[in-house]
């Protein structure tokens, strides 16, 4: 088993997608490692506001205005910059690594700048953790009861 691996894609604006973990292998869990975000127009003539979520839960997390209280919420990603060097780009992200993935994932993606929103692309991270019996269950429920809410 590979013990670490990348999930990518590029989201329109305003949407939401599943990251599947349907196929996991018992016994493991994932951990999200890194979450960045990055524009899809042309370089040098764009000004972007783009944020990212990735969550557990049944329901996306606003990635305008994330609650940090959702148990369910895995990242966050923001990344902004500008047409000129008065506005250079800058990226925040929080991933919480010590949350245990057994279940999918679902990642909403924004780019808040007025006009034509770009889609985002996005790349995670993700390493396998081995489990025992026991944790495998905890984690399972816990992962469970988060999405079933």
């Amino acid at each position: 088993m590979r013990k670490t691996f990348v999930m990518r894609g590029q989201t329109a604006s305003g949407l939401t997608e599943i990251l599947n973990f349907s196929g996991y292998k018992p016994g493991y869990a994932y951990r999200m490692t890194a979450f960045d975000i990055y524009p899809s127009g042309p370089i040098g003539d764009q000004s972007y506001e783009l944020a990212a979520t990735i969550t557990a839960a049944k329901t996306f997390e606003d990635p305008q205005n994330p609650n940090f209280n959702n148990e369910g919420l895995i990242g966050v990603s923001l990344n902004t910059g500008g047409a000129s060097d008065a506005y250079p780009e800058t990226m925040q992200r929080i991933i919480n690594d010590t949350f245990l993935i057994t279940q999918n994932l679902i990642i909403a993606v924004i780019d808040t700048k007025a006009g034509s929103p770009m889609a985002v692309n996005w790349q995670c991270r993700f390493e396998s953790v081995k489990m025992t019996g026991p944790q495998e269950a905890t984690v399972n429920y816990k992962q469970f009861a988060i999405s079933d809410e």
